[in-house]
């Protein structure tokens, strides 16, 4: 007898190609929302007769650091969903499907705030098919309604800059100036959308009437409007003329001033030297009374010598 062996060669693995589950979702990969509104976040799947394992369907945020976890949001296996992590966020999550094993796994965010922003992994499986979508939602802040205001006297002839500003608004935010009624903005005008001002270097009355300003982002727009007027620049003989009369006006006033200080300090003179000269003593006046009497006049003549001094020493200050 011969001796023969025979070798078989078993595959530890089917070669076979696996058209298994798949998902389907497709839409863009950034998905920019503004603060207090809702989102539906995408993740449609279609799975085969060779997927015969448990579905089960996990949403996740996932981690900006690769050596952390990422963070379980919401699950569904056999029939159950499960929510994890904050109760309060718990409220604002929800599968947008009423039944996710029908081949919508797609989440609802409401409500949403700038937590809300991250990057969400959407992972399917049902062995032996397993699939995943990742999509970055971006929630920004809608602009406020801008201020519009004009600096520079809105003169003919002159430069003038016309402002517009939102105080709130997630960045980037473009400001657009353009005439509500009248068309484009005439030549002579340049507008920084950046900074929103809108400068005329020569202002005429071309430029005068109504502007609309928006400031807008990627996910709101709000506007300003201002009515620009065109002045024309003050007559210069009229100033010069206004300027005359309003200084000899100052003066006279000045003048009727001193001549009223003048006669009320020459009456009361007039007034104490006469009251002054009407006393008259008797023979059997007593002398104390006399005496105090004397007194009373040299202070009263002092007073008055005093007076007058602080009078001409004021009008000489004045003069000068």
């Amino acid at each position: 007898k011969s001796n023969r062996y025979h070798t078989a060669v078993v595959p530890l693995y089917s070669t076979d190609r696996c058209v298994c589950l798949q998902v389907t979702s497709k839409g863009p990969q950034t998905i920019r929302k503004a603060e207090g509104e809702s989102v539906t976040l995408g993740c449609s799947y279609k799975s085969s007769p060779r997927d015969t394992g448990e579905l089960d369907i996990e949403w996740s945020v996932i981690s900006p650091d690769t050596t952390q976890k990422d963070q379980m949001l919401v699950s569904y296996t056999s029939g159950t969903k499960y929510f994890y992590g904050n109760h309060a966020f718990e409220k604002e999550l929800s599968f947008a499907a009423g039944d996710p094993s029908m081949g919508d796994a797609s989440l609802s965010i409401a409500l949403l705030s700038p937590a809300h922003t991250a990057t969400y992994q959407c992972k399917v499986k049902k062995a032996p098919g397993v699939d995943m979508h990742k999509m970055s939602l971006v929630v920004m802040a809608k602009p406020s309604v801008p201020k519009c205001w004009v600096e520079g006297g809105e003169l003919i002839g002159n430069p003038v800059s016309l402002h517009c500003e939102s105080a709130k608004g997630s960045t980037p935010l473009k400001y657009t100036w353009r005439r509500e009624r009248a068309g484009s903005i005439a030549d002579g005008a340049a507008q920084n959308s950046v900074t929103g001002e809108l400068k005329i270097r020569n202002h005429s009355e071309s430029f005068a009437g109504i502007y609309l300003c928006e400031a807008n982002n990627a996910v709101g727009v709000e506007s300003c409007t201002l009515n620009l007027k065109a002045n024309k620049p003050p007559n210069r003989a009229a100033v010069i003329v206004g300027t005359i009369v309003g200084s000899l006006l100052l003066i006279f006033i000045f003048l009727v001033f001193v001549v009223l200080l003048y006669w009320k300090l020459s009456s009361r003179h007039r007034y104490e030297k006469e009251f002054s000269n009407d006393i008259r003593y008797s023979a059997d006046t007593p002398v104390h009374f006399k005496m105090m009497m004397m007194e009373y006049k040299s202070q009263i003549s002092i007073k008055t010598k005093q007076e007058t001094c602080k009078y001409n020493k004021s009008i000489g200050e004045k003069m000068t």
